[in-house]
């Protein structure tokens, strides 16, 4: 019995979590074409939905688990239309940038969030920025908010705050010892949807356009589920910390099966009056992407141009 123990204790401490290498080169947050180049002088592609002229809006888009920015393609032409500019990037670690596949640490992509907003307000000077996240991004979103964000509002779509606290015991206690035993275990996303089947949107067609997509990760580490939910658990406890927050407008889907309502109606809860709600009853994870997409995608639009034009009188 002791020696069984013994080895756990060995196990657990020699296998820990993996996350990905922070740049080497000391750079000035910048966006260079379809590059955002962040304070450690990592390049992360970017994707953006341009207006003809100057914008009225900017808003910086952060994507969620195992997606990629091209997950604001439908969104972001209608704002594009709207006279709103759309900029997303690849988080480290999916998509295309740079270690694919791993962790790079919640408060590393905090930073690169932040130096996301310092380069688009060094390339629009004057025009108000916003920040969206959904779901993952979402979080990122949130939990930044705890330092002072030079921001014209917020937008959380569906954020991901299904923390430890909201899961079954069990959840917990394989992920623990999945992600200090086994860190590199590689699950199927696949697999796992048909141990649990969940809906993450009624647009299939988008669905199996995601499923061909060579940039969209199919398949996880242990340890990356392990960060995410630290990060979840981050987000859950946001509103006690938030600083002077910006405004902030929380859209989110009743037929949602990936983020629990529980958690999510607690988190709208305790941002209380510093958040506007607003609820779809059609609505899934994926809001944005739906098929009943129009009417989010235009409140969206619609609150951030009426945010835009307080913040520049």
């Amino acid at each position: 019995m002791k020696f069984a123990v013994l080895f756990l204790a060995l196990a657990l401490g020699a296998c820990a979590p993996m996350t990905a290498p922070p740049g080497v080169a000391p750079s000035v947050p910048a966006i260079r074409g379809e590059t955002l180049t962040v304070r450690d002088g990592l390049q992360l592609p970017l994707r953006r939905w341009a207006p003809e002229g100057t914008p009225r809006a900017v808003i910086i888009a952060l994507h969620g688990m195992s997606d990629y920015s091209n997950a604001f393609a439908m969104p972001g032409e209608e704002w594009a239309r709207r006279g709103i500019l759309t900029i997303a990037y690849d988080q480290r670690g999916f998509g295309a940038a740079p270690y694919p596949g791993l962790w790079p640490g919640a408060e590393t992509m905090r930073n690169d969030l932040r130096d996301a907003v310092a380069a688009a307000r060094a390339a629009h000077p004057g025009v108000p920025v916003f920040v969206m996240g959904e779901s993952m991004g979402g979080a990122v979103t949130l939990t930044a908010l705890e330092q002072p964000l030079d921001v014209a509002g917020i937008v959380l779509v569906a954020p991901a705050v299904w923390s430890r606290a909201d899961m079954p015991m069990l959840y917990r206690v394989a992920l623990f010892l999945a992600a200090r035993l086994t860190p590199g275990l590689v699950l199927s996303n696949s697999a796992a949807n048909r141990i649990v089947t969940i809906v993450p949107s009624d647009n299939i067609e988008m669905l199996r356009a995601m499923a061909r997509d060579p940039l969209v990760q199919r398949r996880t580490r242990a340890d990356v589920l392990f960060g995410l939910t630290n990060l979840m658990d981050e987000a859950r406890s946001a509103p006690e910390r938030l600083a002077a927050a910006p405004p902030i407008l929380f859209v989110y889907g009743a037929k949602d099966q990936v983020i629990p309502a529980r958690p999510t109606e607690a988190v709208i809860a305790a941002l209380g009056s510093r958040a506007l709600v607003r609820k779809y009853d059609t609505g899934y994870h994926m809001l944005l992407r739906d098929l009943e997409r129009a009417r989010p995608i235009g409140d969206i639009a619609g609150w951030v141009l009426a945010e835009a034009t307080k913040a520049v009188r």
